[in-house]
């Protein structure tokens, strides 16, 4: 039996091997192969979807984690199959009975039923990794993304960034807007609002979006990047109207504290439209954006309005060294003093320091930096980088204006010299002589449009306003730009040709001029003697403010196109008699020349719109039927002291003079200056000429006691000057007679009087008359010795004061010099929300200013100017007042 048992265990065995399970044994490598195959069809699809998600999270996504469950299950997956697939190649080795016949049936038997489940599932796996539709999602979106700064320090934003971030804490204030000139660090300075929200102590908002919006503006893609921020699904977002995508970005942001930051704004921007719920009401969310135009803050709302000024001289230079490097600059002695002088020719634009730093960073030889340096003075363009990275950034602001009248405009600051300042009646008077505002028939609308160009240019940071915007600047980067736009962007060079204190000019450089549309010569800039006259076809333009001489003889003989002939304050000009030919000339300005003689050629001048004779004390001749003879005139200009004072040479008839001017069709706009009362008389028996009459000076008016002026009256500007006699100004209405619509209504009988100036009328009693003038700008009394109130109160003599009347609202400058009897400038206290200064200078007895206690709150005021005696013995009903108008005042 101890034989026999095991035997028959081993034929037992044997036949259960041979039997059903034999099949399964013998078919175990087929299905082996099966499962390989299907395991590397499984391993195709994870690497393809691996490949997916990586592609996904290199985008700041990540992946799902039906995604990542499938990927640990594959990975477990091919672990279980390799074992399985060993342990079933490992049986098959152990050989028995033939080929399929194991040691240990059962446990094969066991593996091979094993390899179809696997199967099973491999192929579950493989179907279910190819149907994702959707591998990774949006990572949770971090409060703020840092946006990169320079690594030192950034130079002369502290200032701006510090009270913008005080508004940061202002619940009253939502929406700030931030402009200013291109290049000047706008966006620098935004960059470093957004990075200031990094840091972990400031939790105040719970997202920051940064929005570049650029030009043209392009809503769509406003949505989309603030979209992104707020992680809106695709479901919910793509083949939406605008509309709905404004609804979904407002439910959202209705939701949260936020902070919108808009850079590189060039028109309003509708922020409904984009679906930016409105601030206030409780919500304590901040909008902050740049522009180059405070007209854009306007129309954004800004509650707050911040310009980014250049820099001082110090950061300037500091910035500009900063990006030279050390090794330049301690490369050779002289180049720090070259470096300091090339910074300052960027007159502190951080676009231009690092613009030019980069060109110079390289330079190492002080000959080299002084060879750019004279570029930069003289031909800007030709410095690397400037036209590519300096100009075309800035000649955005240029694109942007809005039409071509005033880029025309523009352009034309720039005949002007580096830092002049340019009398902003003047450049109107110009720009209507170019032809620039020719839409408008009216001199004095096109003034008005004048006017509203240049408030439009100081908005876009292209011009500035200086002097209470009498006069107006350009900075020296932006001349050049304009420069350089006027020249087709380099490609004409002598389109515009300036020329300021060079020195003499050679007859080959004249002779470079034929193509020239302007030219503007000024200070000791001198022609040399030409050969032959010289040939300007093209020239529309030709300023000559020359100090030192006077144009080469035959210079004006071919100019075939000018238009405009300025020579204002040139003391050498001879103006000769070939003027006359010059039968397409509209505009021409002899103002403060020392010309004895006018030639009569002048009468010639058929086309001649403009004559400005201001303040040529040398005039000693004016020919008779030459101002009649100008047929087109439009604009008449003569202010001077006196046309028979002992300053002026000229002796003429002032009565002929009006006479001629009245002849005139076209006359609209007429400056004189007139020294009795026929003169007076017959200027207001004209309709024509006292509704063209914008400024009127009466001088050295001699044995009269009274100026009755004649109202409605269009006068601008009043001058009384040496009146020894004048005891009063009379207003005179007209009567019974038909009034053009022009004039205003009687009550305001001087509604377009803005300045006033009285000089030395001894015996002047008061200027009670002012009263009618409401608009009144400015105000000068000098030397009226006998004068002791400018205005009485209107509530003391009703029957000769007009009430109801708002006096001196509008007023600007008040001066007051050399009054002995002045008690009073009004007899109550007045608001003056428009004053900025006020100059008084021995009016010993002017005790009280007729201020109240709004004078506090104006933030107009800036200057009270005058003897600390005087303003030590002023009397105060409000020590407040006094007090707050304390840091004001100065004296000399």
């Amino acid at each position: 039996m101890d034989f026999v048992s095991p035997v028959l265990d081993v034929a037992s065995r044997i036949c259960n091997c041979v039997g059903g399970r034999a099949d399964h044994l013998r078919r175990l490598p087929q299905k082996l192969n099966s499962l390989r195959a299907a395991m590397e069809k499984l391993n195709n699809v994870y690497k393809d979807v691996k490949e997916r998600v990586e592609r996904e999270e290199n985008l700041e996504k990540k992946r799902t984690h039906v995604v990542g469950g499938w990927m640990e299950r594959v990975e477990a997956m091919e672990k279980e199959a390799n074992e399985l697939l060993d342990r079933c190649d490992e049986e098959i080795q152990k050989k028995c009975l033939g080929i399929y016949c194991s040691k240990n049936c059962r446990a094969i038997y066991k593996l091979a039923k094993m390899v179809p489940e696997k199967m099973d599932a491999v192929a579950e796996l493989q179907s279910e990794g190819s149907n994702f539709q959707e591998v990774a999602v949006p990572m949770p979106s971090p409060r703020v993304i840092e946006r990169p700064l320079e690594e030192k320090p950034v130079v002369g934003l502290d200032s701006p960034f510090r009270e913008v971030w005080r508004y940061f804490q202002d619940k009253q204030v939502g929406t700030i807007g931030i402009y200013g000139m291109g290049g000047v660090g706008k966006t620098t300075l935004l960059k470093k609002i957004n990075n200031k929200f990094l840091q972990s102590s400031i939790k105040a908002f719970d997202i920051v979006i940064w929005v570049v919006v650029s030009r043209p503006t392009n809503l769509e893609r406003v949505q989309e990047t603030i979209r992104s921020r707020l992680q809106i699904p695709d479901d919910r977002w793509k083949g939406s109207e605008e509309d709905d995508k404004a609804a979904e970005i407002c439910r959202i942001l209705k939701t949260k504290k936020f902070v919108l930051l808009l850079d590189d704004i060039w028109e309003p921007l509708d922020l409904l439209r984009v679906g930016i719920p409105p601030l206030g009401d409780g919500n304590e969310s901040k909008i902050v954006f740049t522009t180059r135009s405070e007209d854009v803050c306007r129309g954004m709302a800004a509650r707050k309005s911040i310009k980014v000024e250049c820099l001082e001289e110090k950061e300037a230079l500091s910035l500009f060294q900063a990006k030279v490097g050390e090794d330049t600059l301690n490369s050779h002695p002289d180049i720090p003093k070259l470096a300091e002088m090339v910074a300052k020719e960027c007159r502190g634009l951080p676009l231009a320091l690092i613009v030019i730093a980069r060109a110079m960073a390289s330079s190492k030889a002080p000959e080299e930096w002084e060879r750019n340096l004279q570029k930069l003075r003289m031909h800007p363009k030709d410095v690397a980088g400037t036209e590519n990275d300096l100009f075309s950034v800035l000649a955005f602001s240029y694109d942007c204006l809005s039409d071509e009248a005033t880029r025309s405009c523009f352009l034309y600051c720039s005949l002007f010299p580096e830092d002049y300042q340019i009398p902003s009646e003047r450049l109107i008077q110009l720009w209507i002589g170019e032809g620039f505002l020719d839409e408008y028939d009216d001199i004095q609308e096109a003034r008005n449009q004048g006017g509203e160009i240049i408030q439009m240019l100081n908005r876009a940071c292209l011009l500035e306003a200086v002097r209470e915007e009498e006069y107006l600047k350009m900075h020296d980067v932006i001349r050049d730009m304009a420069l350089w736009l006027a020249c087709e962007k380099g490609k004409k060079k002598n389109k515009f040709v300036v020329k300021d204190g060079v020195g003499l000019i050679s007859a080959q450089e004249v002779e470079k001029w034929k193509d020239a549309q302007r030219i503007s010569l000024w200070n000791e800039t001198i022609i040399e003697e030409l050969r032959e006259p010289p040939h300007f076809p093209n020239t529309e333009t030709l300023i000559g403010y020359m100090t030192r001489s006077t144009f080469p003889s035959g210079f004006f003989t071919y100019m075939s196109n000018i238009r405009v002939l300025d020579f204002s304050g040139n003391g050498t000009l001879e103006l000769p008699a070939q003027i006359g030919n010059l039968a397409t000339l509209q505009y021409l300005n002899l103002s403060g020349t020392k010309i004895i003689h006018l030639p009569i050629e002048l009468k010639n001048l058929k086309k001649l719109r403009f004559l400005i004779l201001d303040w040529m004390f040398s005039l000693a001749s004016f020919p008779n039927q030459m101002v009649s003879s100008l047929s087109s005139l439009q604009l008449f200009s003569m202010k001077s002291l006196s046309m028979k004072s002992p300053s002026s040479r000229l002796q003429m008839d002032e009565i002929m003079l009006l006479e001629e001017l009245e002849q005139l069709e076209h006359i609209n706009d007429i400056s004189i200056s007139l020294t009795n009362i026929q003169s007076v008389q017959r200027l207001f028996e004209s309709h024509k000429l006292t509704r063209s009459t914008t400024s009127l000076s009466l001088v050295e008016y001699k044995g009269v006691n009274q100026v009755q002026l004649l109202s409605p009256s269009c006068i601008k500007e009043l001058r009384l000057l040496w009146c020894d006699e004048l005891e009063e100004v009379k207003i005179i209405h007209f009567e019974k007679q038909v009034v053009p619509s022009k004039f205003p209504n009687p009550q305001c009988c001087f509604n377009h009087l803005l300045s006033v100036e009285i000089h030395l009328c001894k015996k002047l009693l008061n200027l009670n008359w002012l009263i009618h003038a409401p608009k009144l700008q400015s105000l000068g009394i000098e030397q009226c010795e006998i004068m002791e109130k400018v205005i009485e109160d209107e509530r003391n003599d009703g029957s000769e004061i007009e009430s109801g009347l708002s006096v001196f609202s509008r007023l600007i400058d008040l001066t007051l010099i050399a009054l002995p009897k002045l008690e009073s400038i009004y007899g109550r206290a007045l608001p003056f929300p428009s004053l900025r200064e006020i100059h008084v200078w021995h009016c010993p007895r002017l005790k009280k200013l007729p201020f109240d206690s709004n004078i506090c709150m104006s933030k107009q005021l800036e200057k009270i100017e005058g003897e600390q005696e005087w303003w030590d013995g002023l009397e105060w009903e409000d020590q407040t007042v006094m007090h707050n108008l304390t840091p004001i005042f100065s004296t000399p």
